[in-house]
């Protein structure tokens, strides 16, 4: 089973920025649609981001403009670039494998990376 290892949250004041990595096992990566999601305390998880293998991608509303999610194949690895963070960003971040570059996710869930935007 494919396994998601993500990393590089933190406390991040408003308006700053931080990048996301997701290490993915297994093998062909390049060919899986990947993803980003999101789930704030409360509420229900949220993909924020979808990527397919020739780079073609997808944001929710939440996240256009503000985010950008990335792959290096040759890694096995996500990435989700996030500036102007608000506090409205603060969440656990999730990477898993999509089924469509607007989910559902078709892979077991990661422990996640908490992303706390706060002054």
């Amino acid at each position: 089973q494919v396994q998601f290892v993500e990393s590089g949250g933190g406390l991040v004041q408003p308006g700053g920025s931080l990048t996301l990595s997701c290490l993915a096992s297994g093998n062909a990566f390049r060919l899986r649609i990947m993803g980003w999601y999101r789930q704030a305390p409360g509420k229900q998880r949220e993909l924020v981001a979808g990527i397919v293998s020739n780079g073609i991608t997808s944001y929710a509303d939440s996240a256009k403009g503000r985010f950008t999610i990335s792959r290096d194949n040759a890694k096995n690895t996500v990435y989700l670039q996030m500036n102007s963070l608000k506090p409205d960003d603060t969440a656990v971040y999730y990477c898993n494998q999509l089924a469509s570059i607007r989910g559902p996710n078709s892979g077991a869930w990661g422990q996640g990376t908490q992303v706390t935007v706060s002054s």
